[in-house]
């Protein structure tokens, strides 16, 4: 397997510095972030406002050539970018598209909705599956597969809610990115389970943790609880566990580091976090 880092865990960093790091510190690839994003309310870089290493969408067409010179000079690869846009925004979903098979990226993020348990589900995921399809086909057109995340808050939380999304899709079109560390929030099932249950969808893999913390206690006594992301060695998400089941199915593509912890510092995250996965790998 071969290791890629998403630039939304690296919001300080310009591209270029963000190239060098990756490099220098032994990755194989980068996993580009593409939004068009609001600053920080603080001014300050941060994970999903005001971040450095990110690329607007609206100039995304235009940027790929420069992307693609810089990623290569630094002997990068780019096994997928991550997009934010969602499958209801078609002229935003060509975009992402297009602009990805200009990097000769193979794979692209494109979100499904989001949802809160306050209406139906069956009805917003048929509706949904029936965007998806003409973003499959449109991503046929392309030559680049179009990818949905298993996230917590969104219709496909779960490996199996992801799986059942995508049945009767063609997996040359769409595909499924695994996310252990969003399925500590939401969706966990145990990892082979989840990897065989998607079987040709599995694409991409993305490597983060988090954990539960106590919070207080409600009005009637229960316990509050919230979830937040964590650094590798400290999350819930056991990633040995992870590793050894993505080799019992045969995995061997790409693991994309994506932490948003933030008790080290960026550049000691970087190296610590790909020694940590590393080892894992050679146990």
């Amino acid at each position: 397997m071969r290791c890629a880092y998403f630039t939304a865990g690296l919001p300080e960093y310009t591209p270029e510095e963000a190239v060098a790091a990756l490099r220098d510190a032994g990755y194989d690839g980068i996993e580009w972030r593409v939004t068009d994003q609001a600053p920080s309310a603080d001014g300050r870089p941060g994970f999903w406002a005001g971040n450095r290493c990110t690329w607007p969408l609206t100039t995304f067409v235009e940027d790929a050539p420069r992307i693609r010179a810089l990623t290569e000079s630094a002997g990068l690869s780019m096994p997928n970018v991550g997009a934010y846009v969602t499958c209801d925004d078609l002229p935003a979903v060509e975009r992402a598209l297009q602009g990805t098979a200009a990097l000769g990226a193979p794979g692209v993020r494109i979100n499904v909705p989001r949802y809160d348990g306050t209406s139906p589900y069956l009805p917003l995921r048929e509706r949904s599956r029936a965007q998806y399809r003409e973003v499959a086909a449109m991503a046929r057109r392309y030559g680049v597969r179009a990818l949905i995340e298993i996230h917590m808050g969104n219709i496909t939380p779960s490996a199996s809610a992801a799986a059942a999304f995508l049945e009767g899709f063609d997996p040359r079109d769409v595909g499924v990115i695994h996310d252990a560390g969003n399925m500590v929030y939401e969706g966990y099932e145990q990892y082979r389970l989840g990897l065989e249950v998607l079987g040709p969808y599995l694409a991409h893999v993305h490597i983060k943790n988090a954990r539960w913390e106590r919070t207080g206690t409600r009005a009637d006594g229960g316990v509050e609880w919230r979830a937040t992301f964590a650094p590798l060695r400290k999350g819930i998400a056991d990633l040995s566990a992870l590793m050894q089941a993505l080799r019992a199915v045969g995995y061997d593509g790409w693991l994309s580091f994506e932490d948003f912890s933030t008790e080290r510092p960026t550049a000691e995250r970087i190296i610590d976090n790909l020694a940590y996965v590393r080892h894992l790998l050679a146990a």
